[in-house]
């Protein structure tokens, strides 16, 4: 079944909270993490925006981005491992860049392990290009970020919506 796509809501983050730990072991995100991001997102003059995936009566992912003087930041993106390869990746990405468009941002940046190629390679069918490094910033481990820039909003819907196989969720900003 193709998951379905609808904003997260607070009722969620149990669900989101199993899948984040289960995929990001070493830095999944708190619960008040995620608290102070949705609080941030449904009111007039918000800059944020969350959206799980459902499938099967079940979450399956999530992807968050922040909005903040004309810049998106996608803040995380994750599926879980049996969507791996589904094309679920490619549209929360999708979402996330039509809510950038939304909220009038001119670029979209995030970080992403270094030793994440398939999600590199995601984000780069995108149009996301390497800017530059973030040393060690993912903990433990100490391990690099690529920080990557989407500056065309226009040009980020690719046609193939694929995934590559095996694709990892992709943990991009622990803010």
């Amino acid at each position: 079944m193709t998951a379905v796509l609808r904003e997260m809501r607070w009722w969620d983050l149990e669900p989101v909270m199993e899948l984040e730990e289960l995929l990001f072991p070493d830095d999944a995100w708190s619960r008040g993490m995620f608290w102070s991001e949705l609080a941030d997102a449904r009111h007039p003059a918000a800059t944020r925006h969350y959206v799980v995936a459902e499938a099967d009566g079940r979450l399956v992912g999530y992807a968050g981005l922040a909005a903040v003087a004309g810049t998106g930041d996608v803040q995380t993106i994750a599926a879980a491992r049996d969507q791996w390869g589904t094309g679920l990746g490619a549209r929360l990405l999708r979402e996330l860049l039509h809510q950038a468009t939304a909220f009038e941002c001119h670029e979209v940046l995030l970080e992403v392990r270094i030793d994440n190629i398939r999600a590199q390679r995601l984000y780069e069918r995108f149009g996301f290009e390497p800017i530059g490094f973030r040393r060690g910033y993912y903990q433990p481990g100490n391990v690099d970020a690529l920080v990557m820039r989407l500056g065309d909003l226009t040009a980020a819907a690719p046609a193939d919506t694929r995934e590559t196989p095996g694709l990892q969720g992709t943990e991009t900003t622990h803010g």
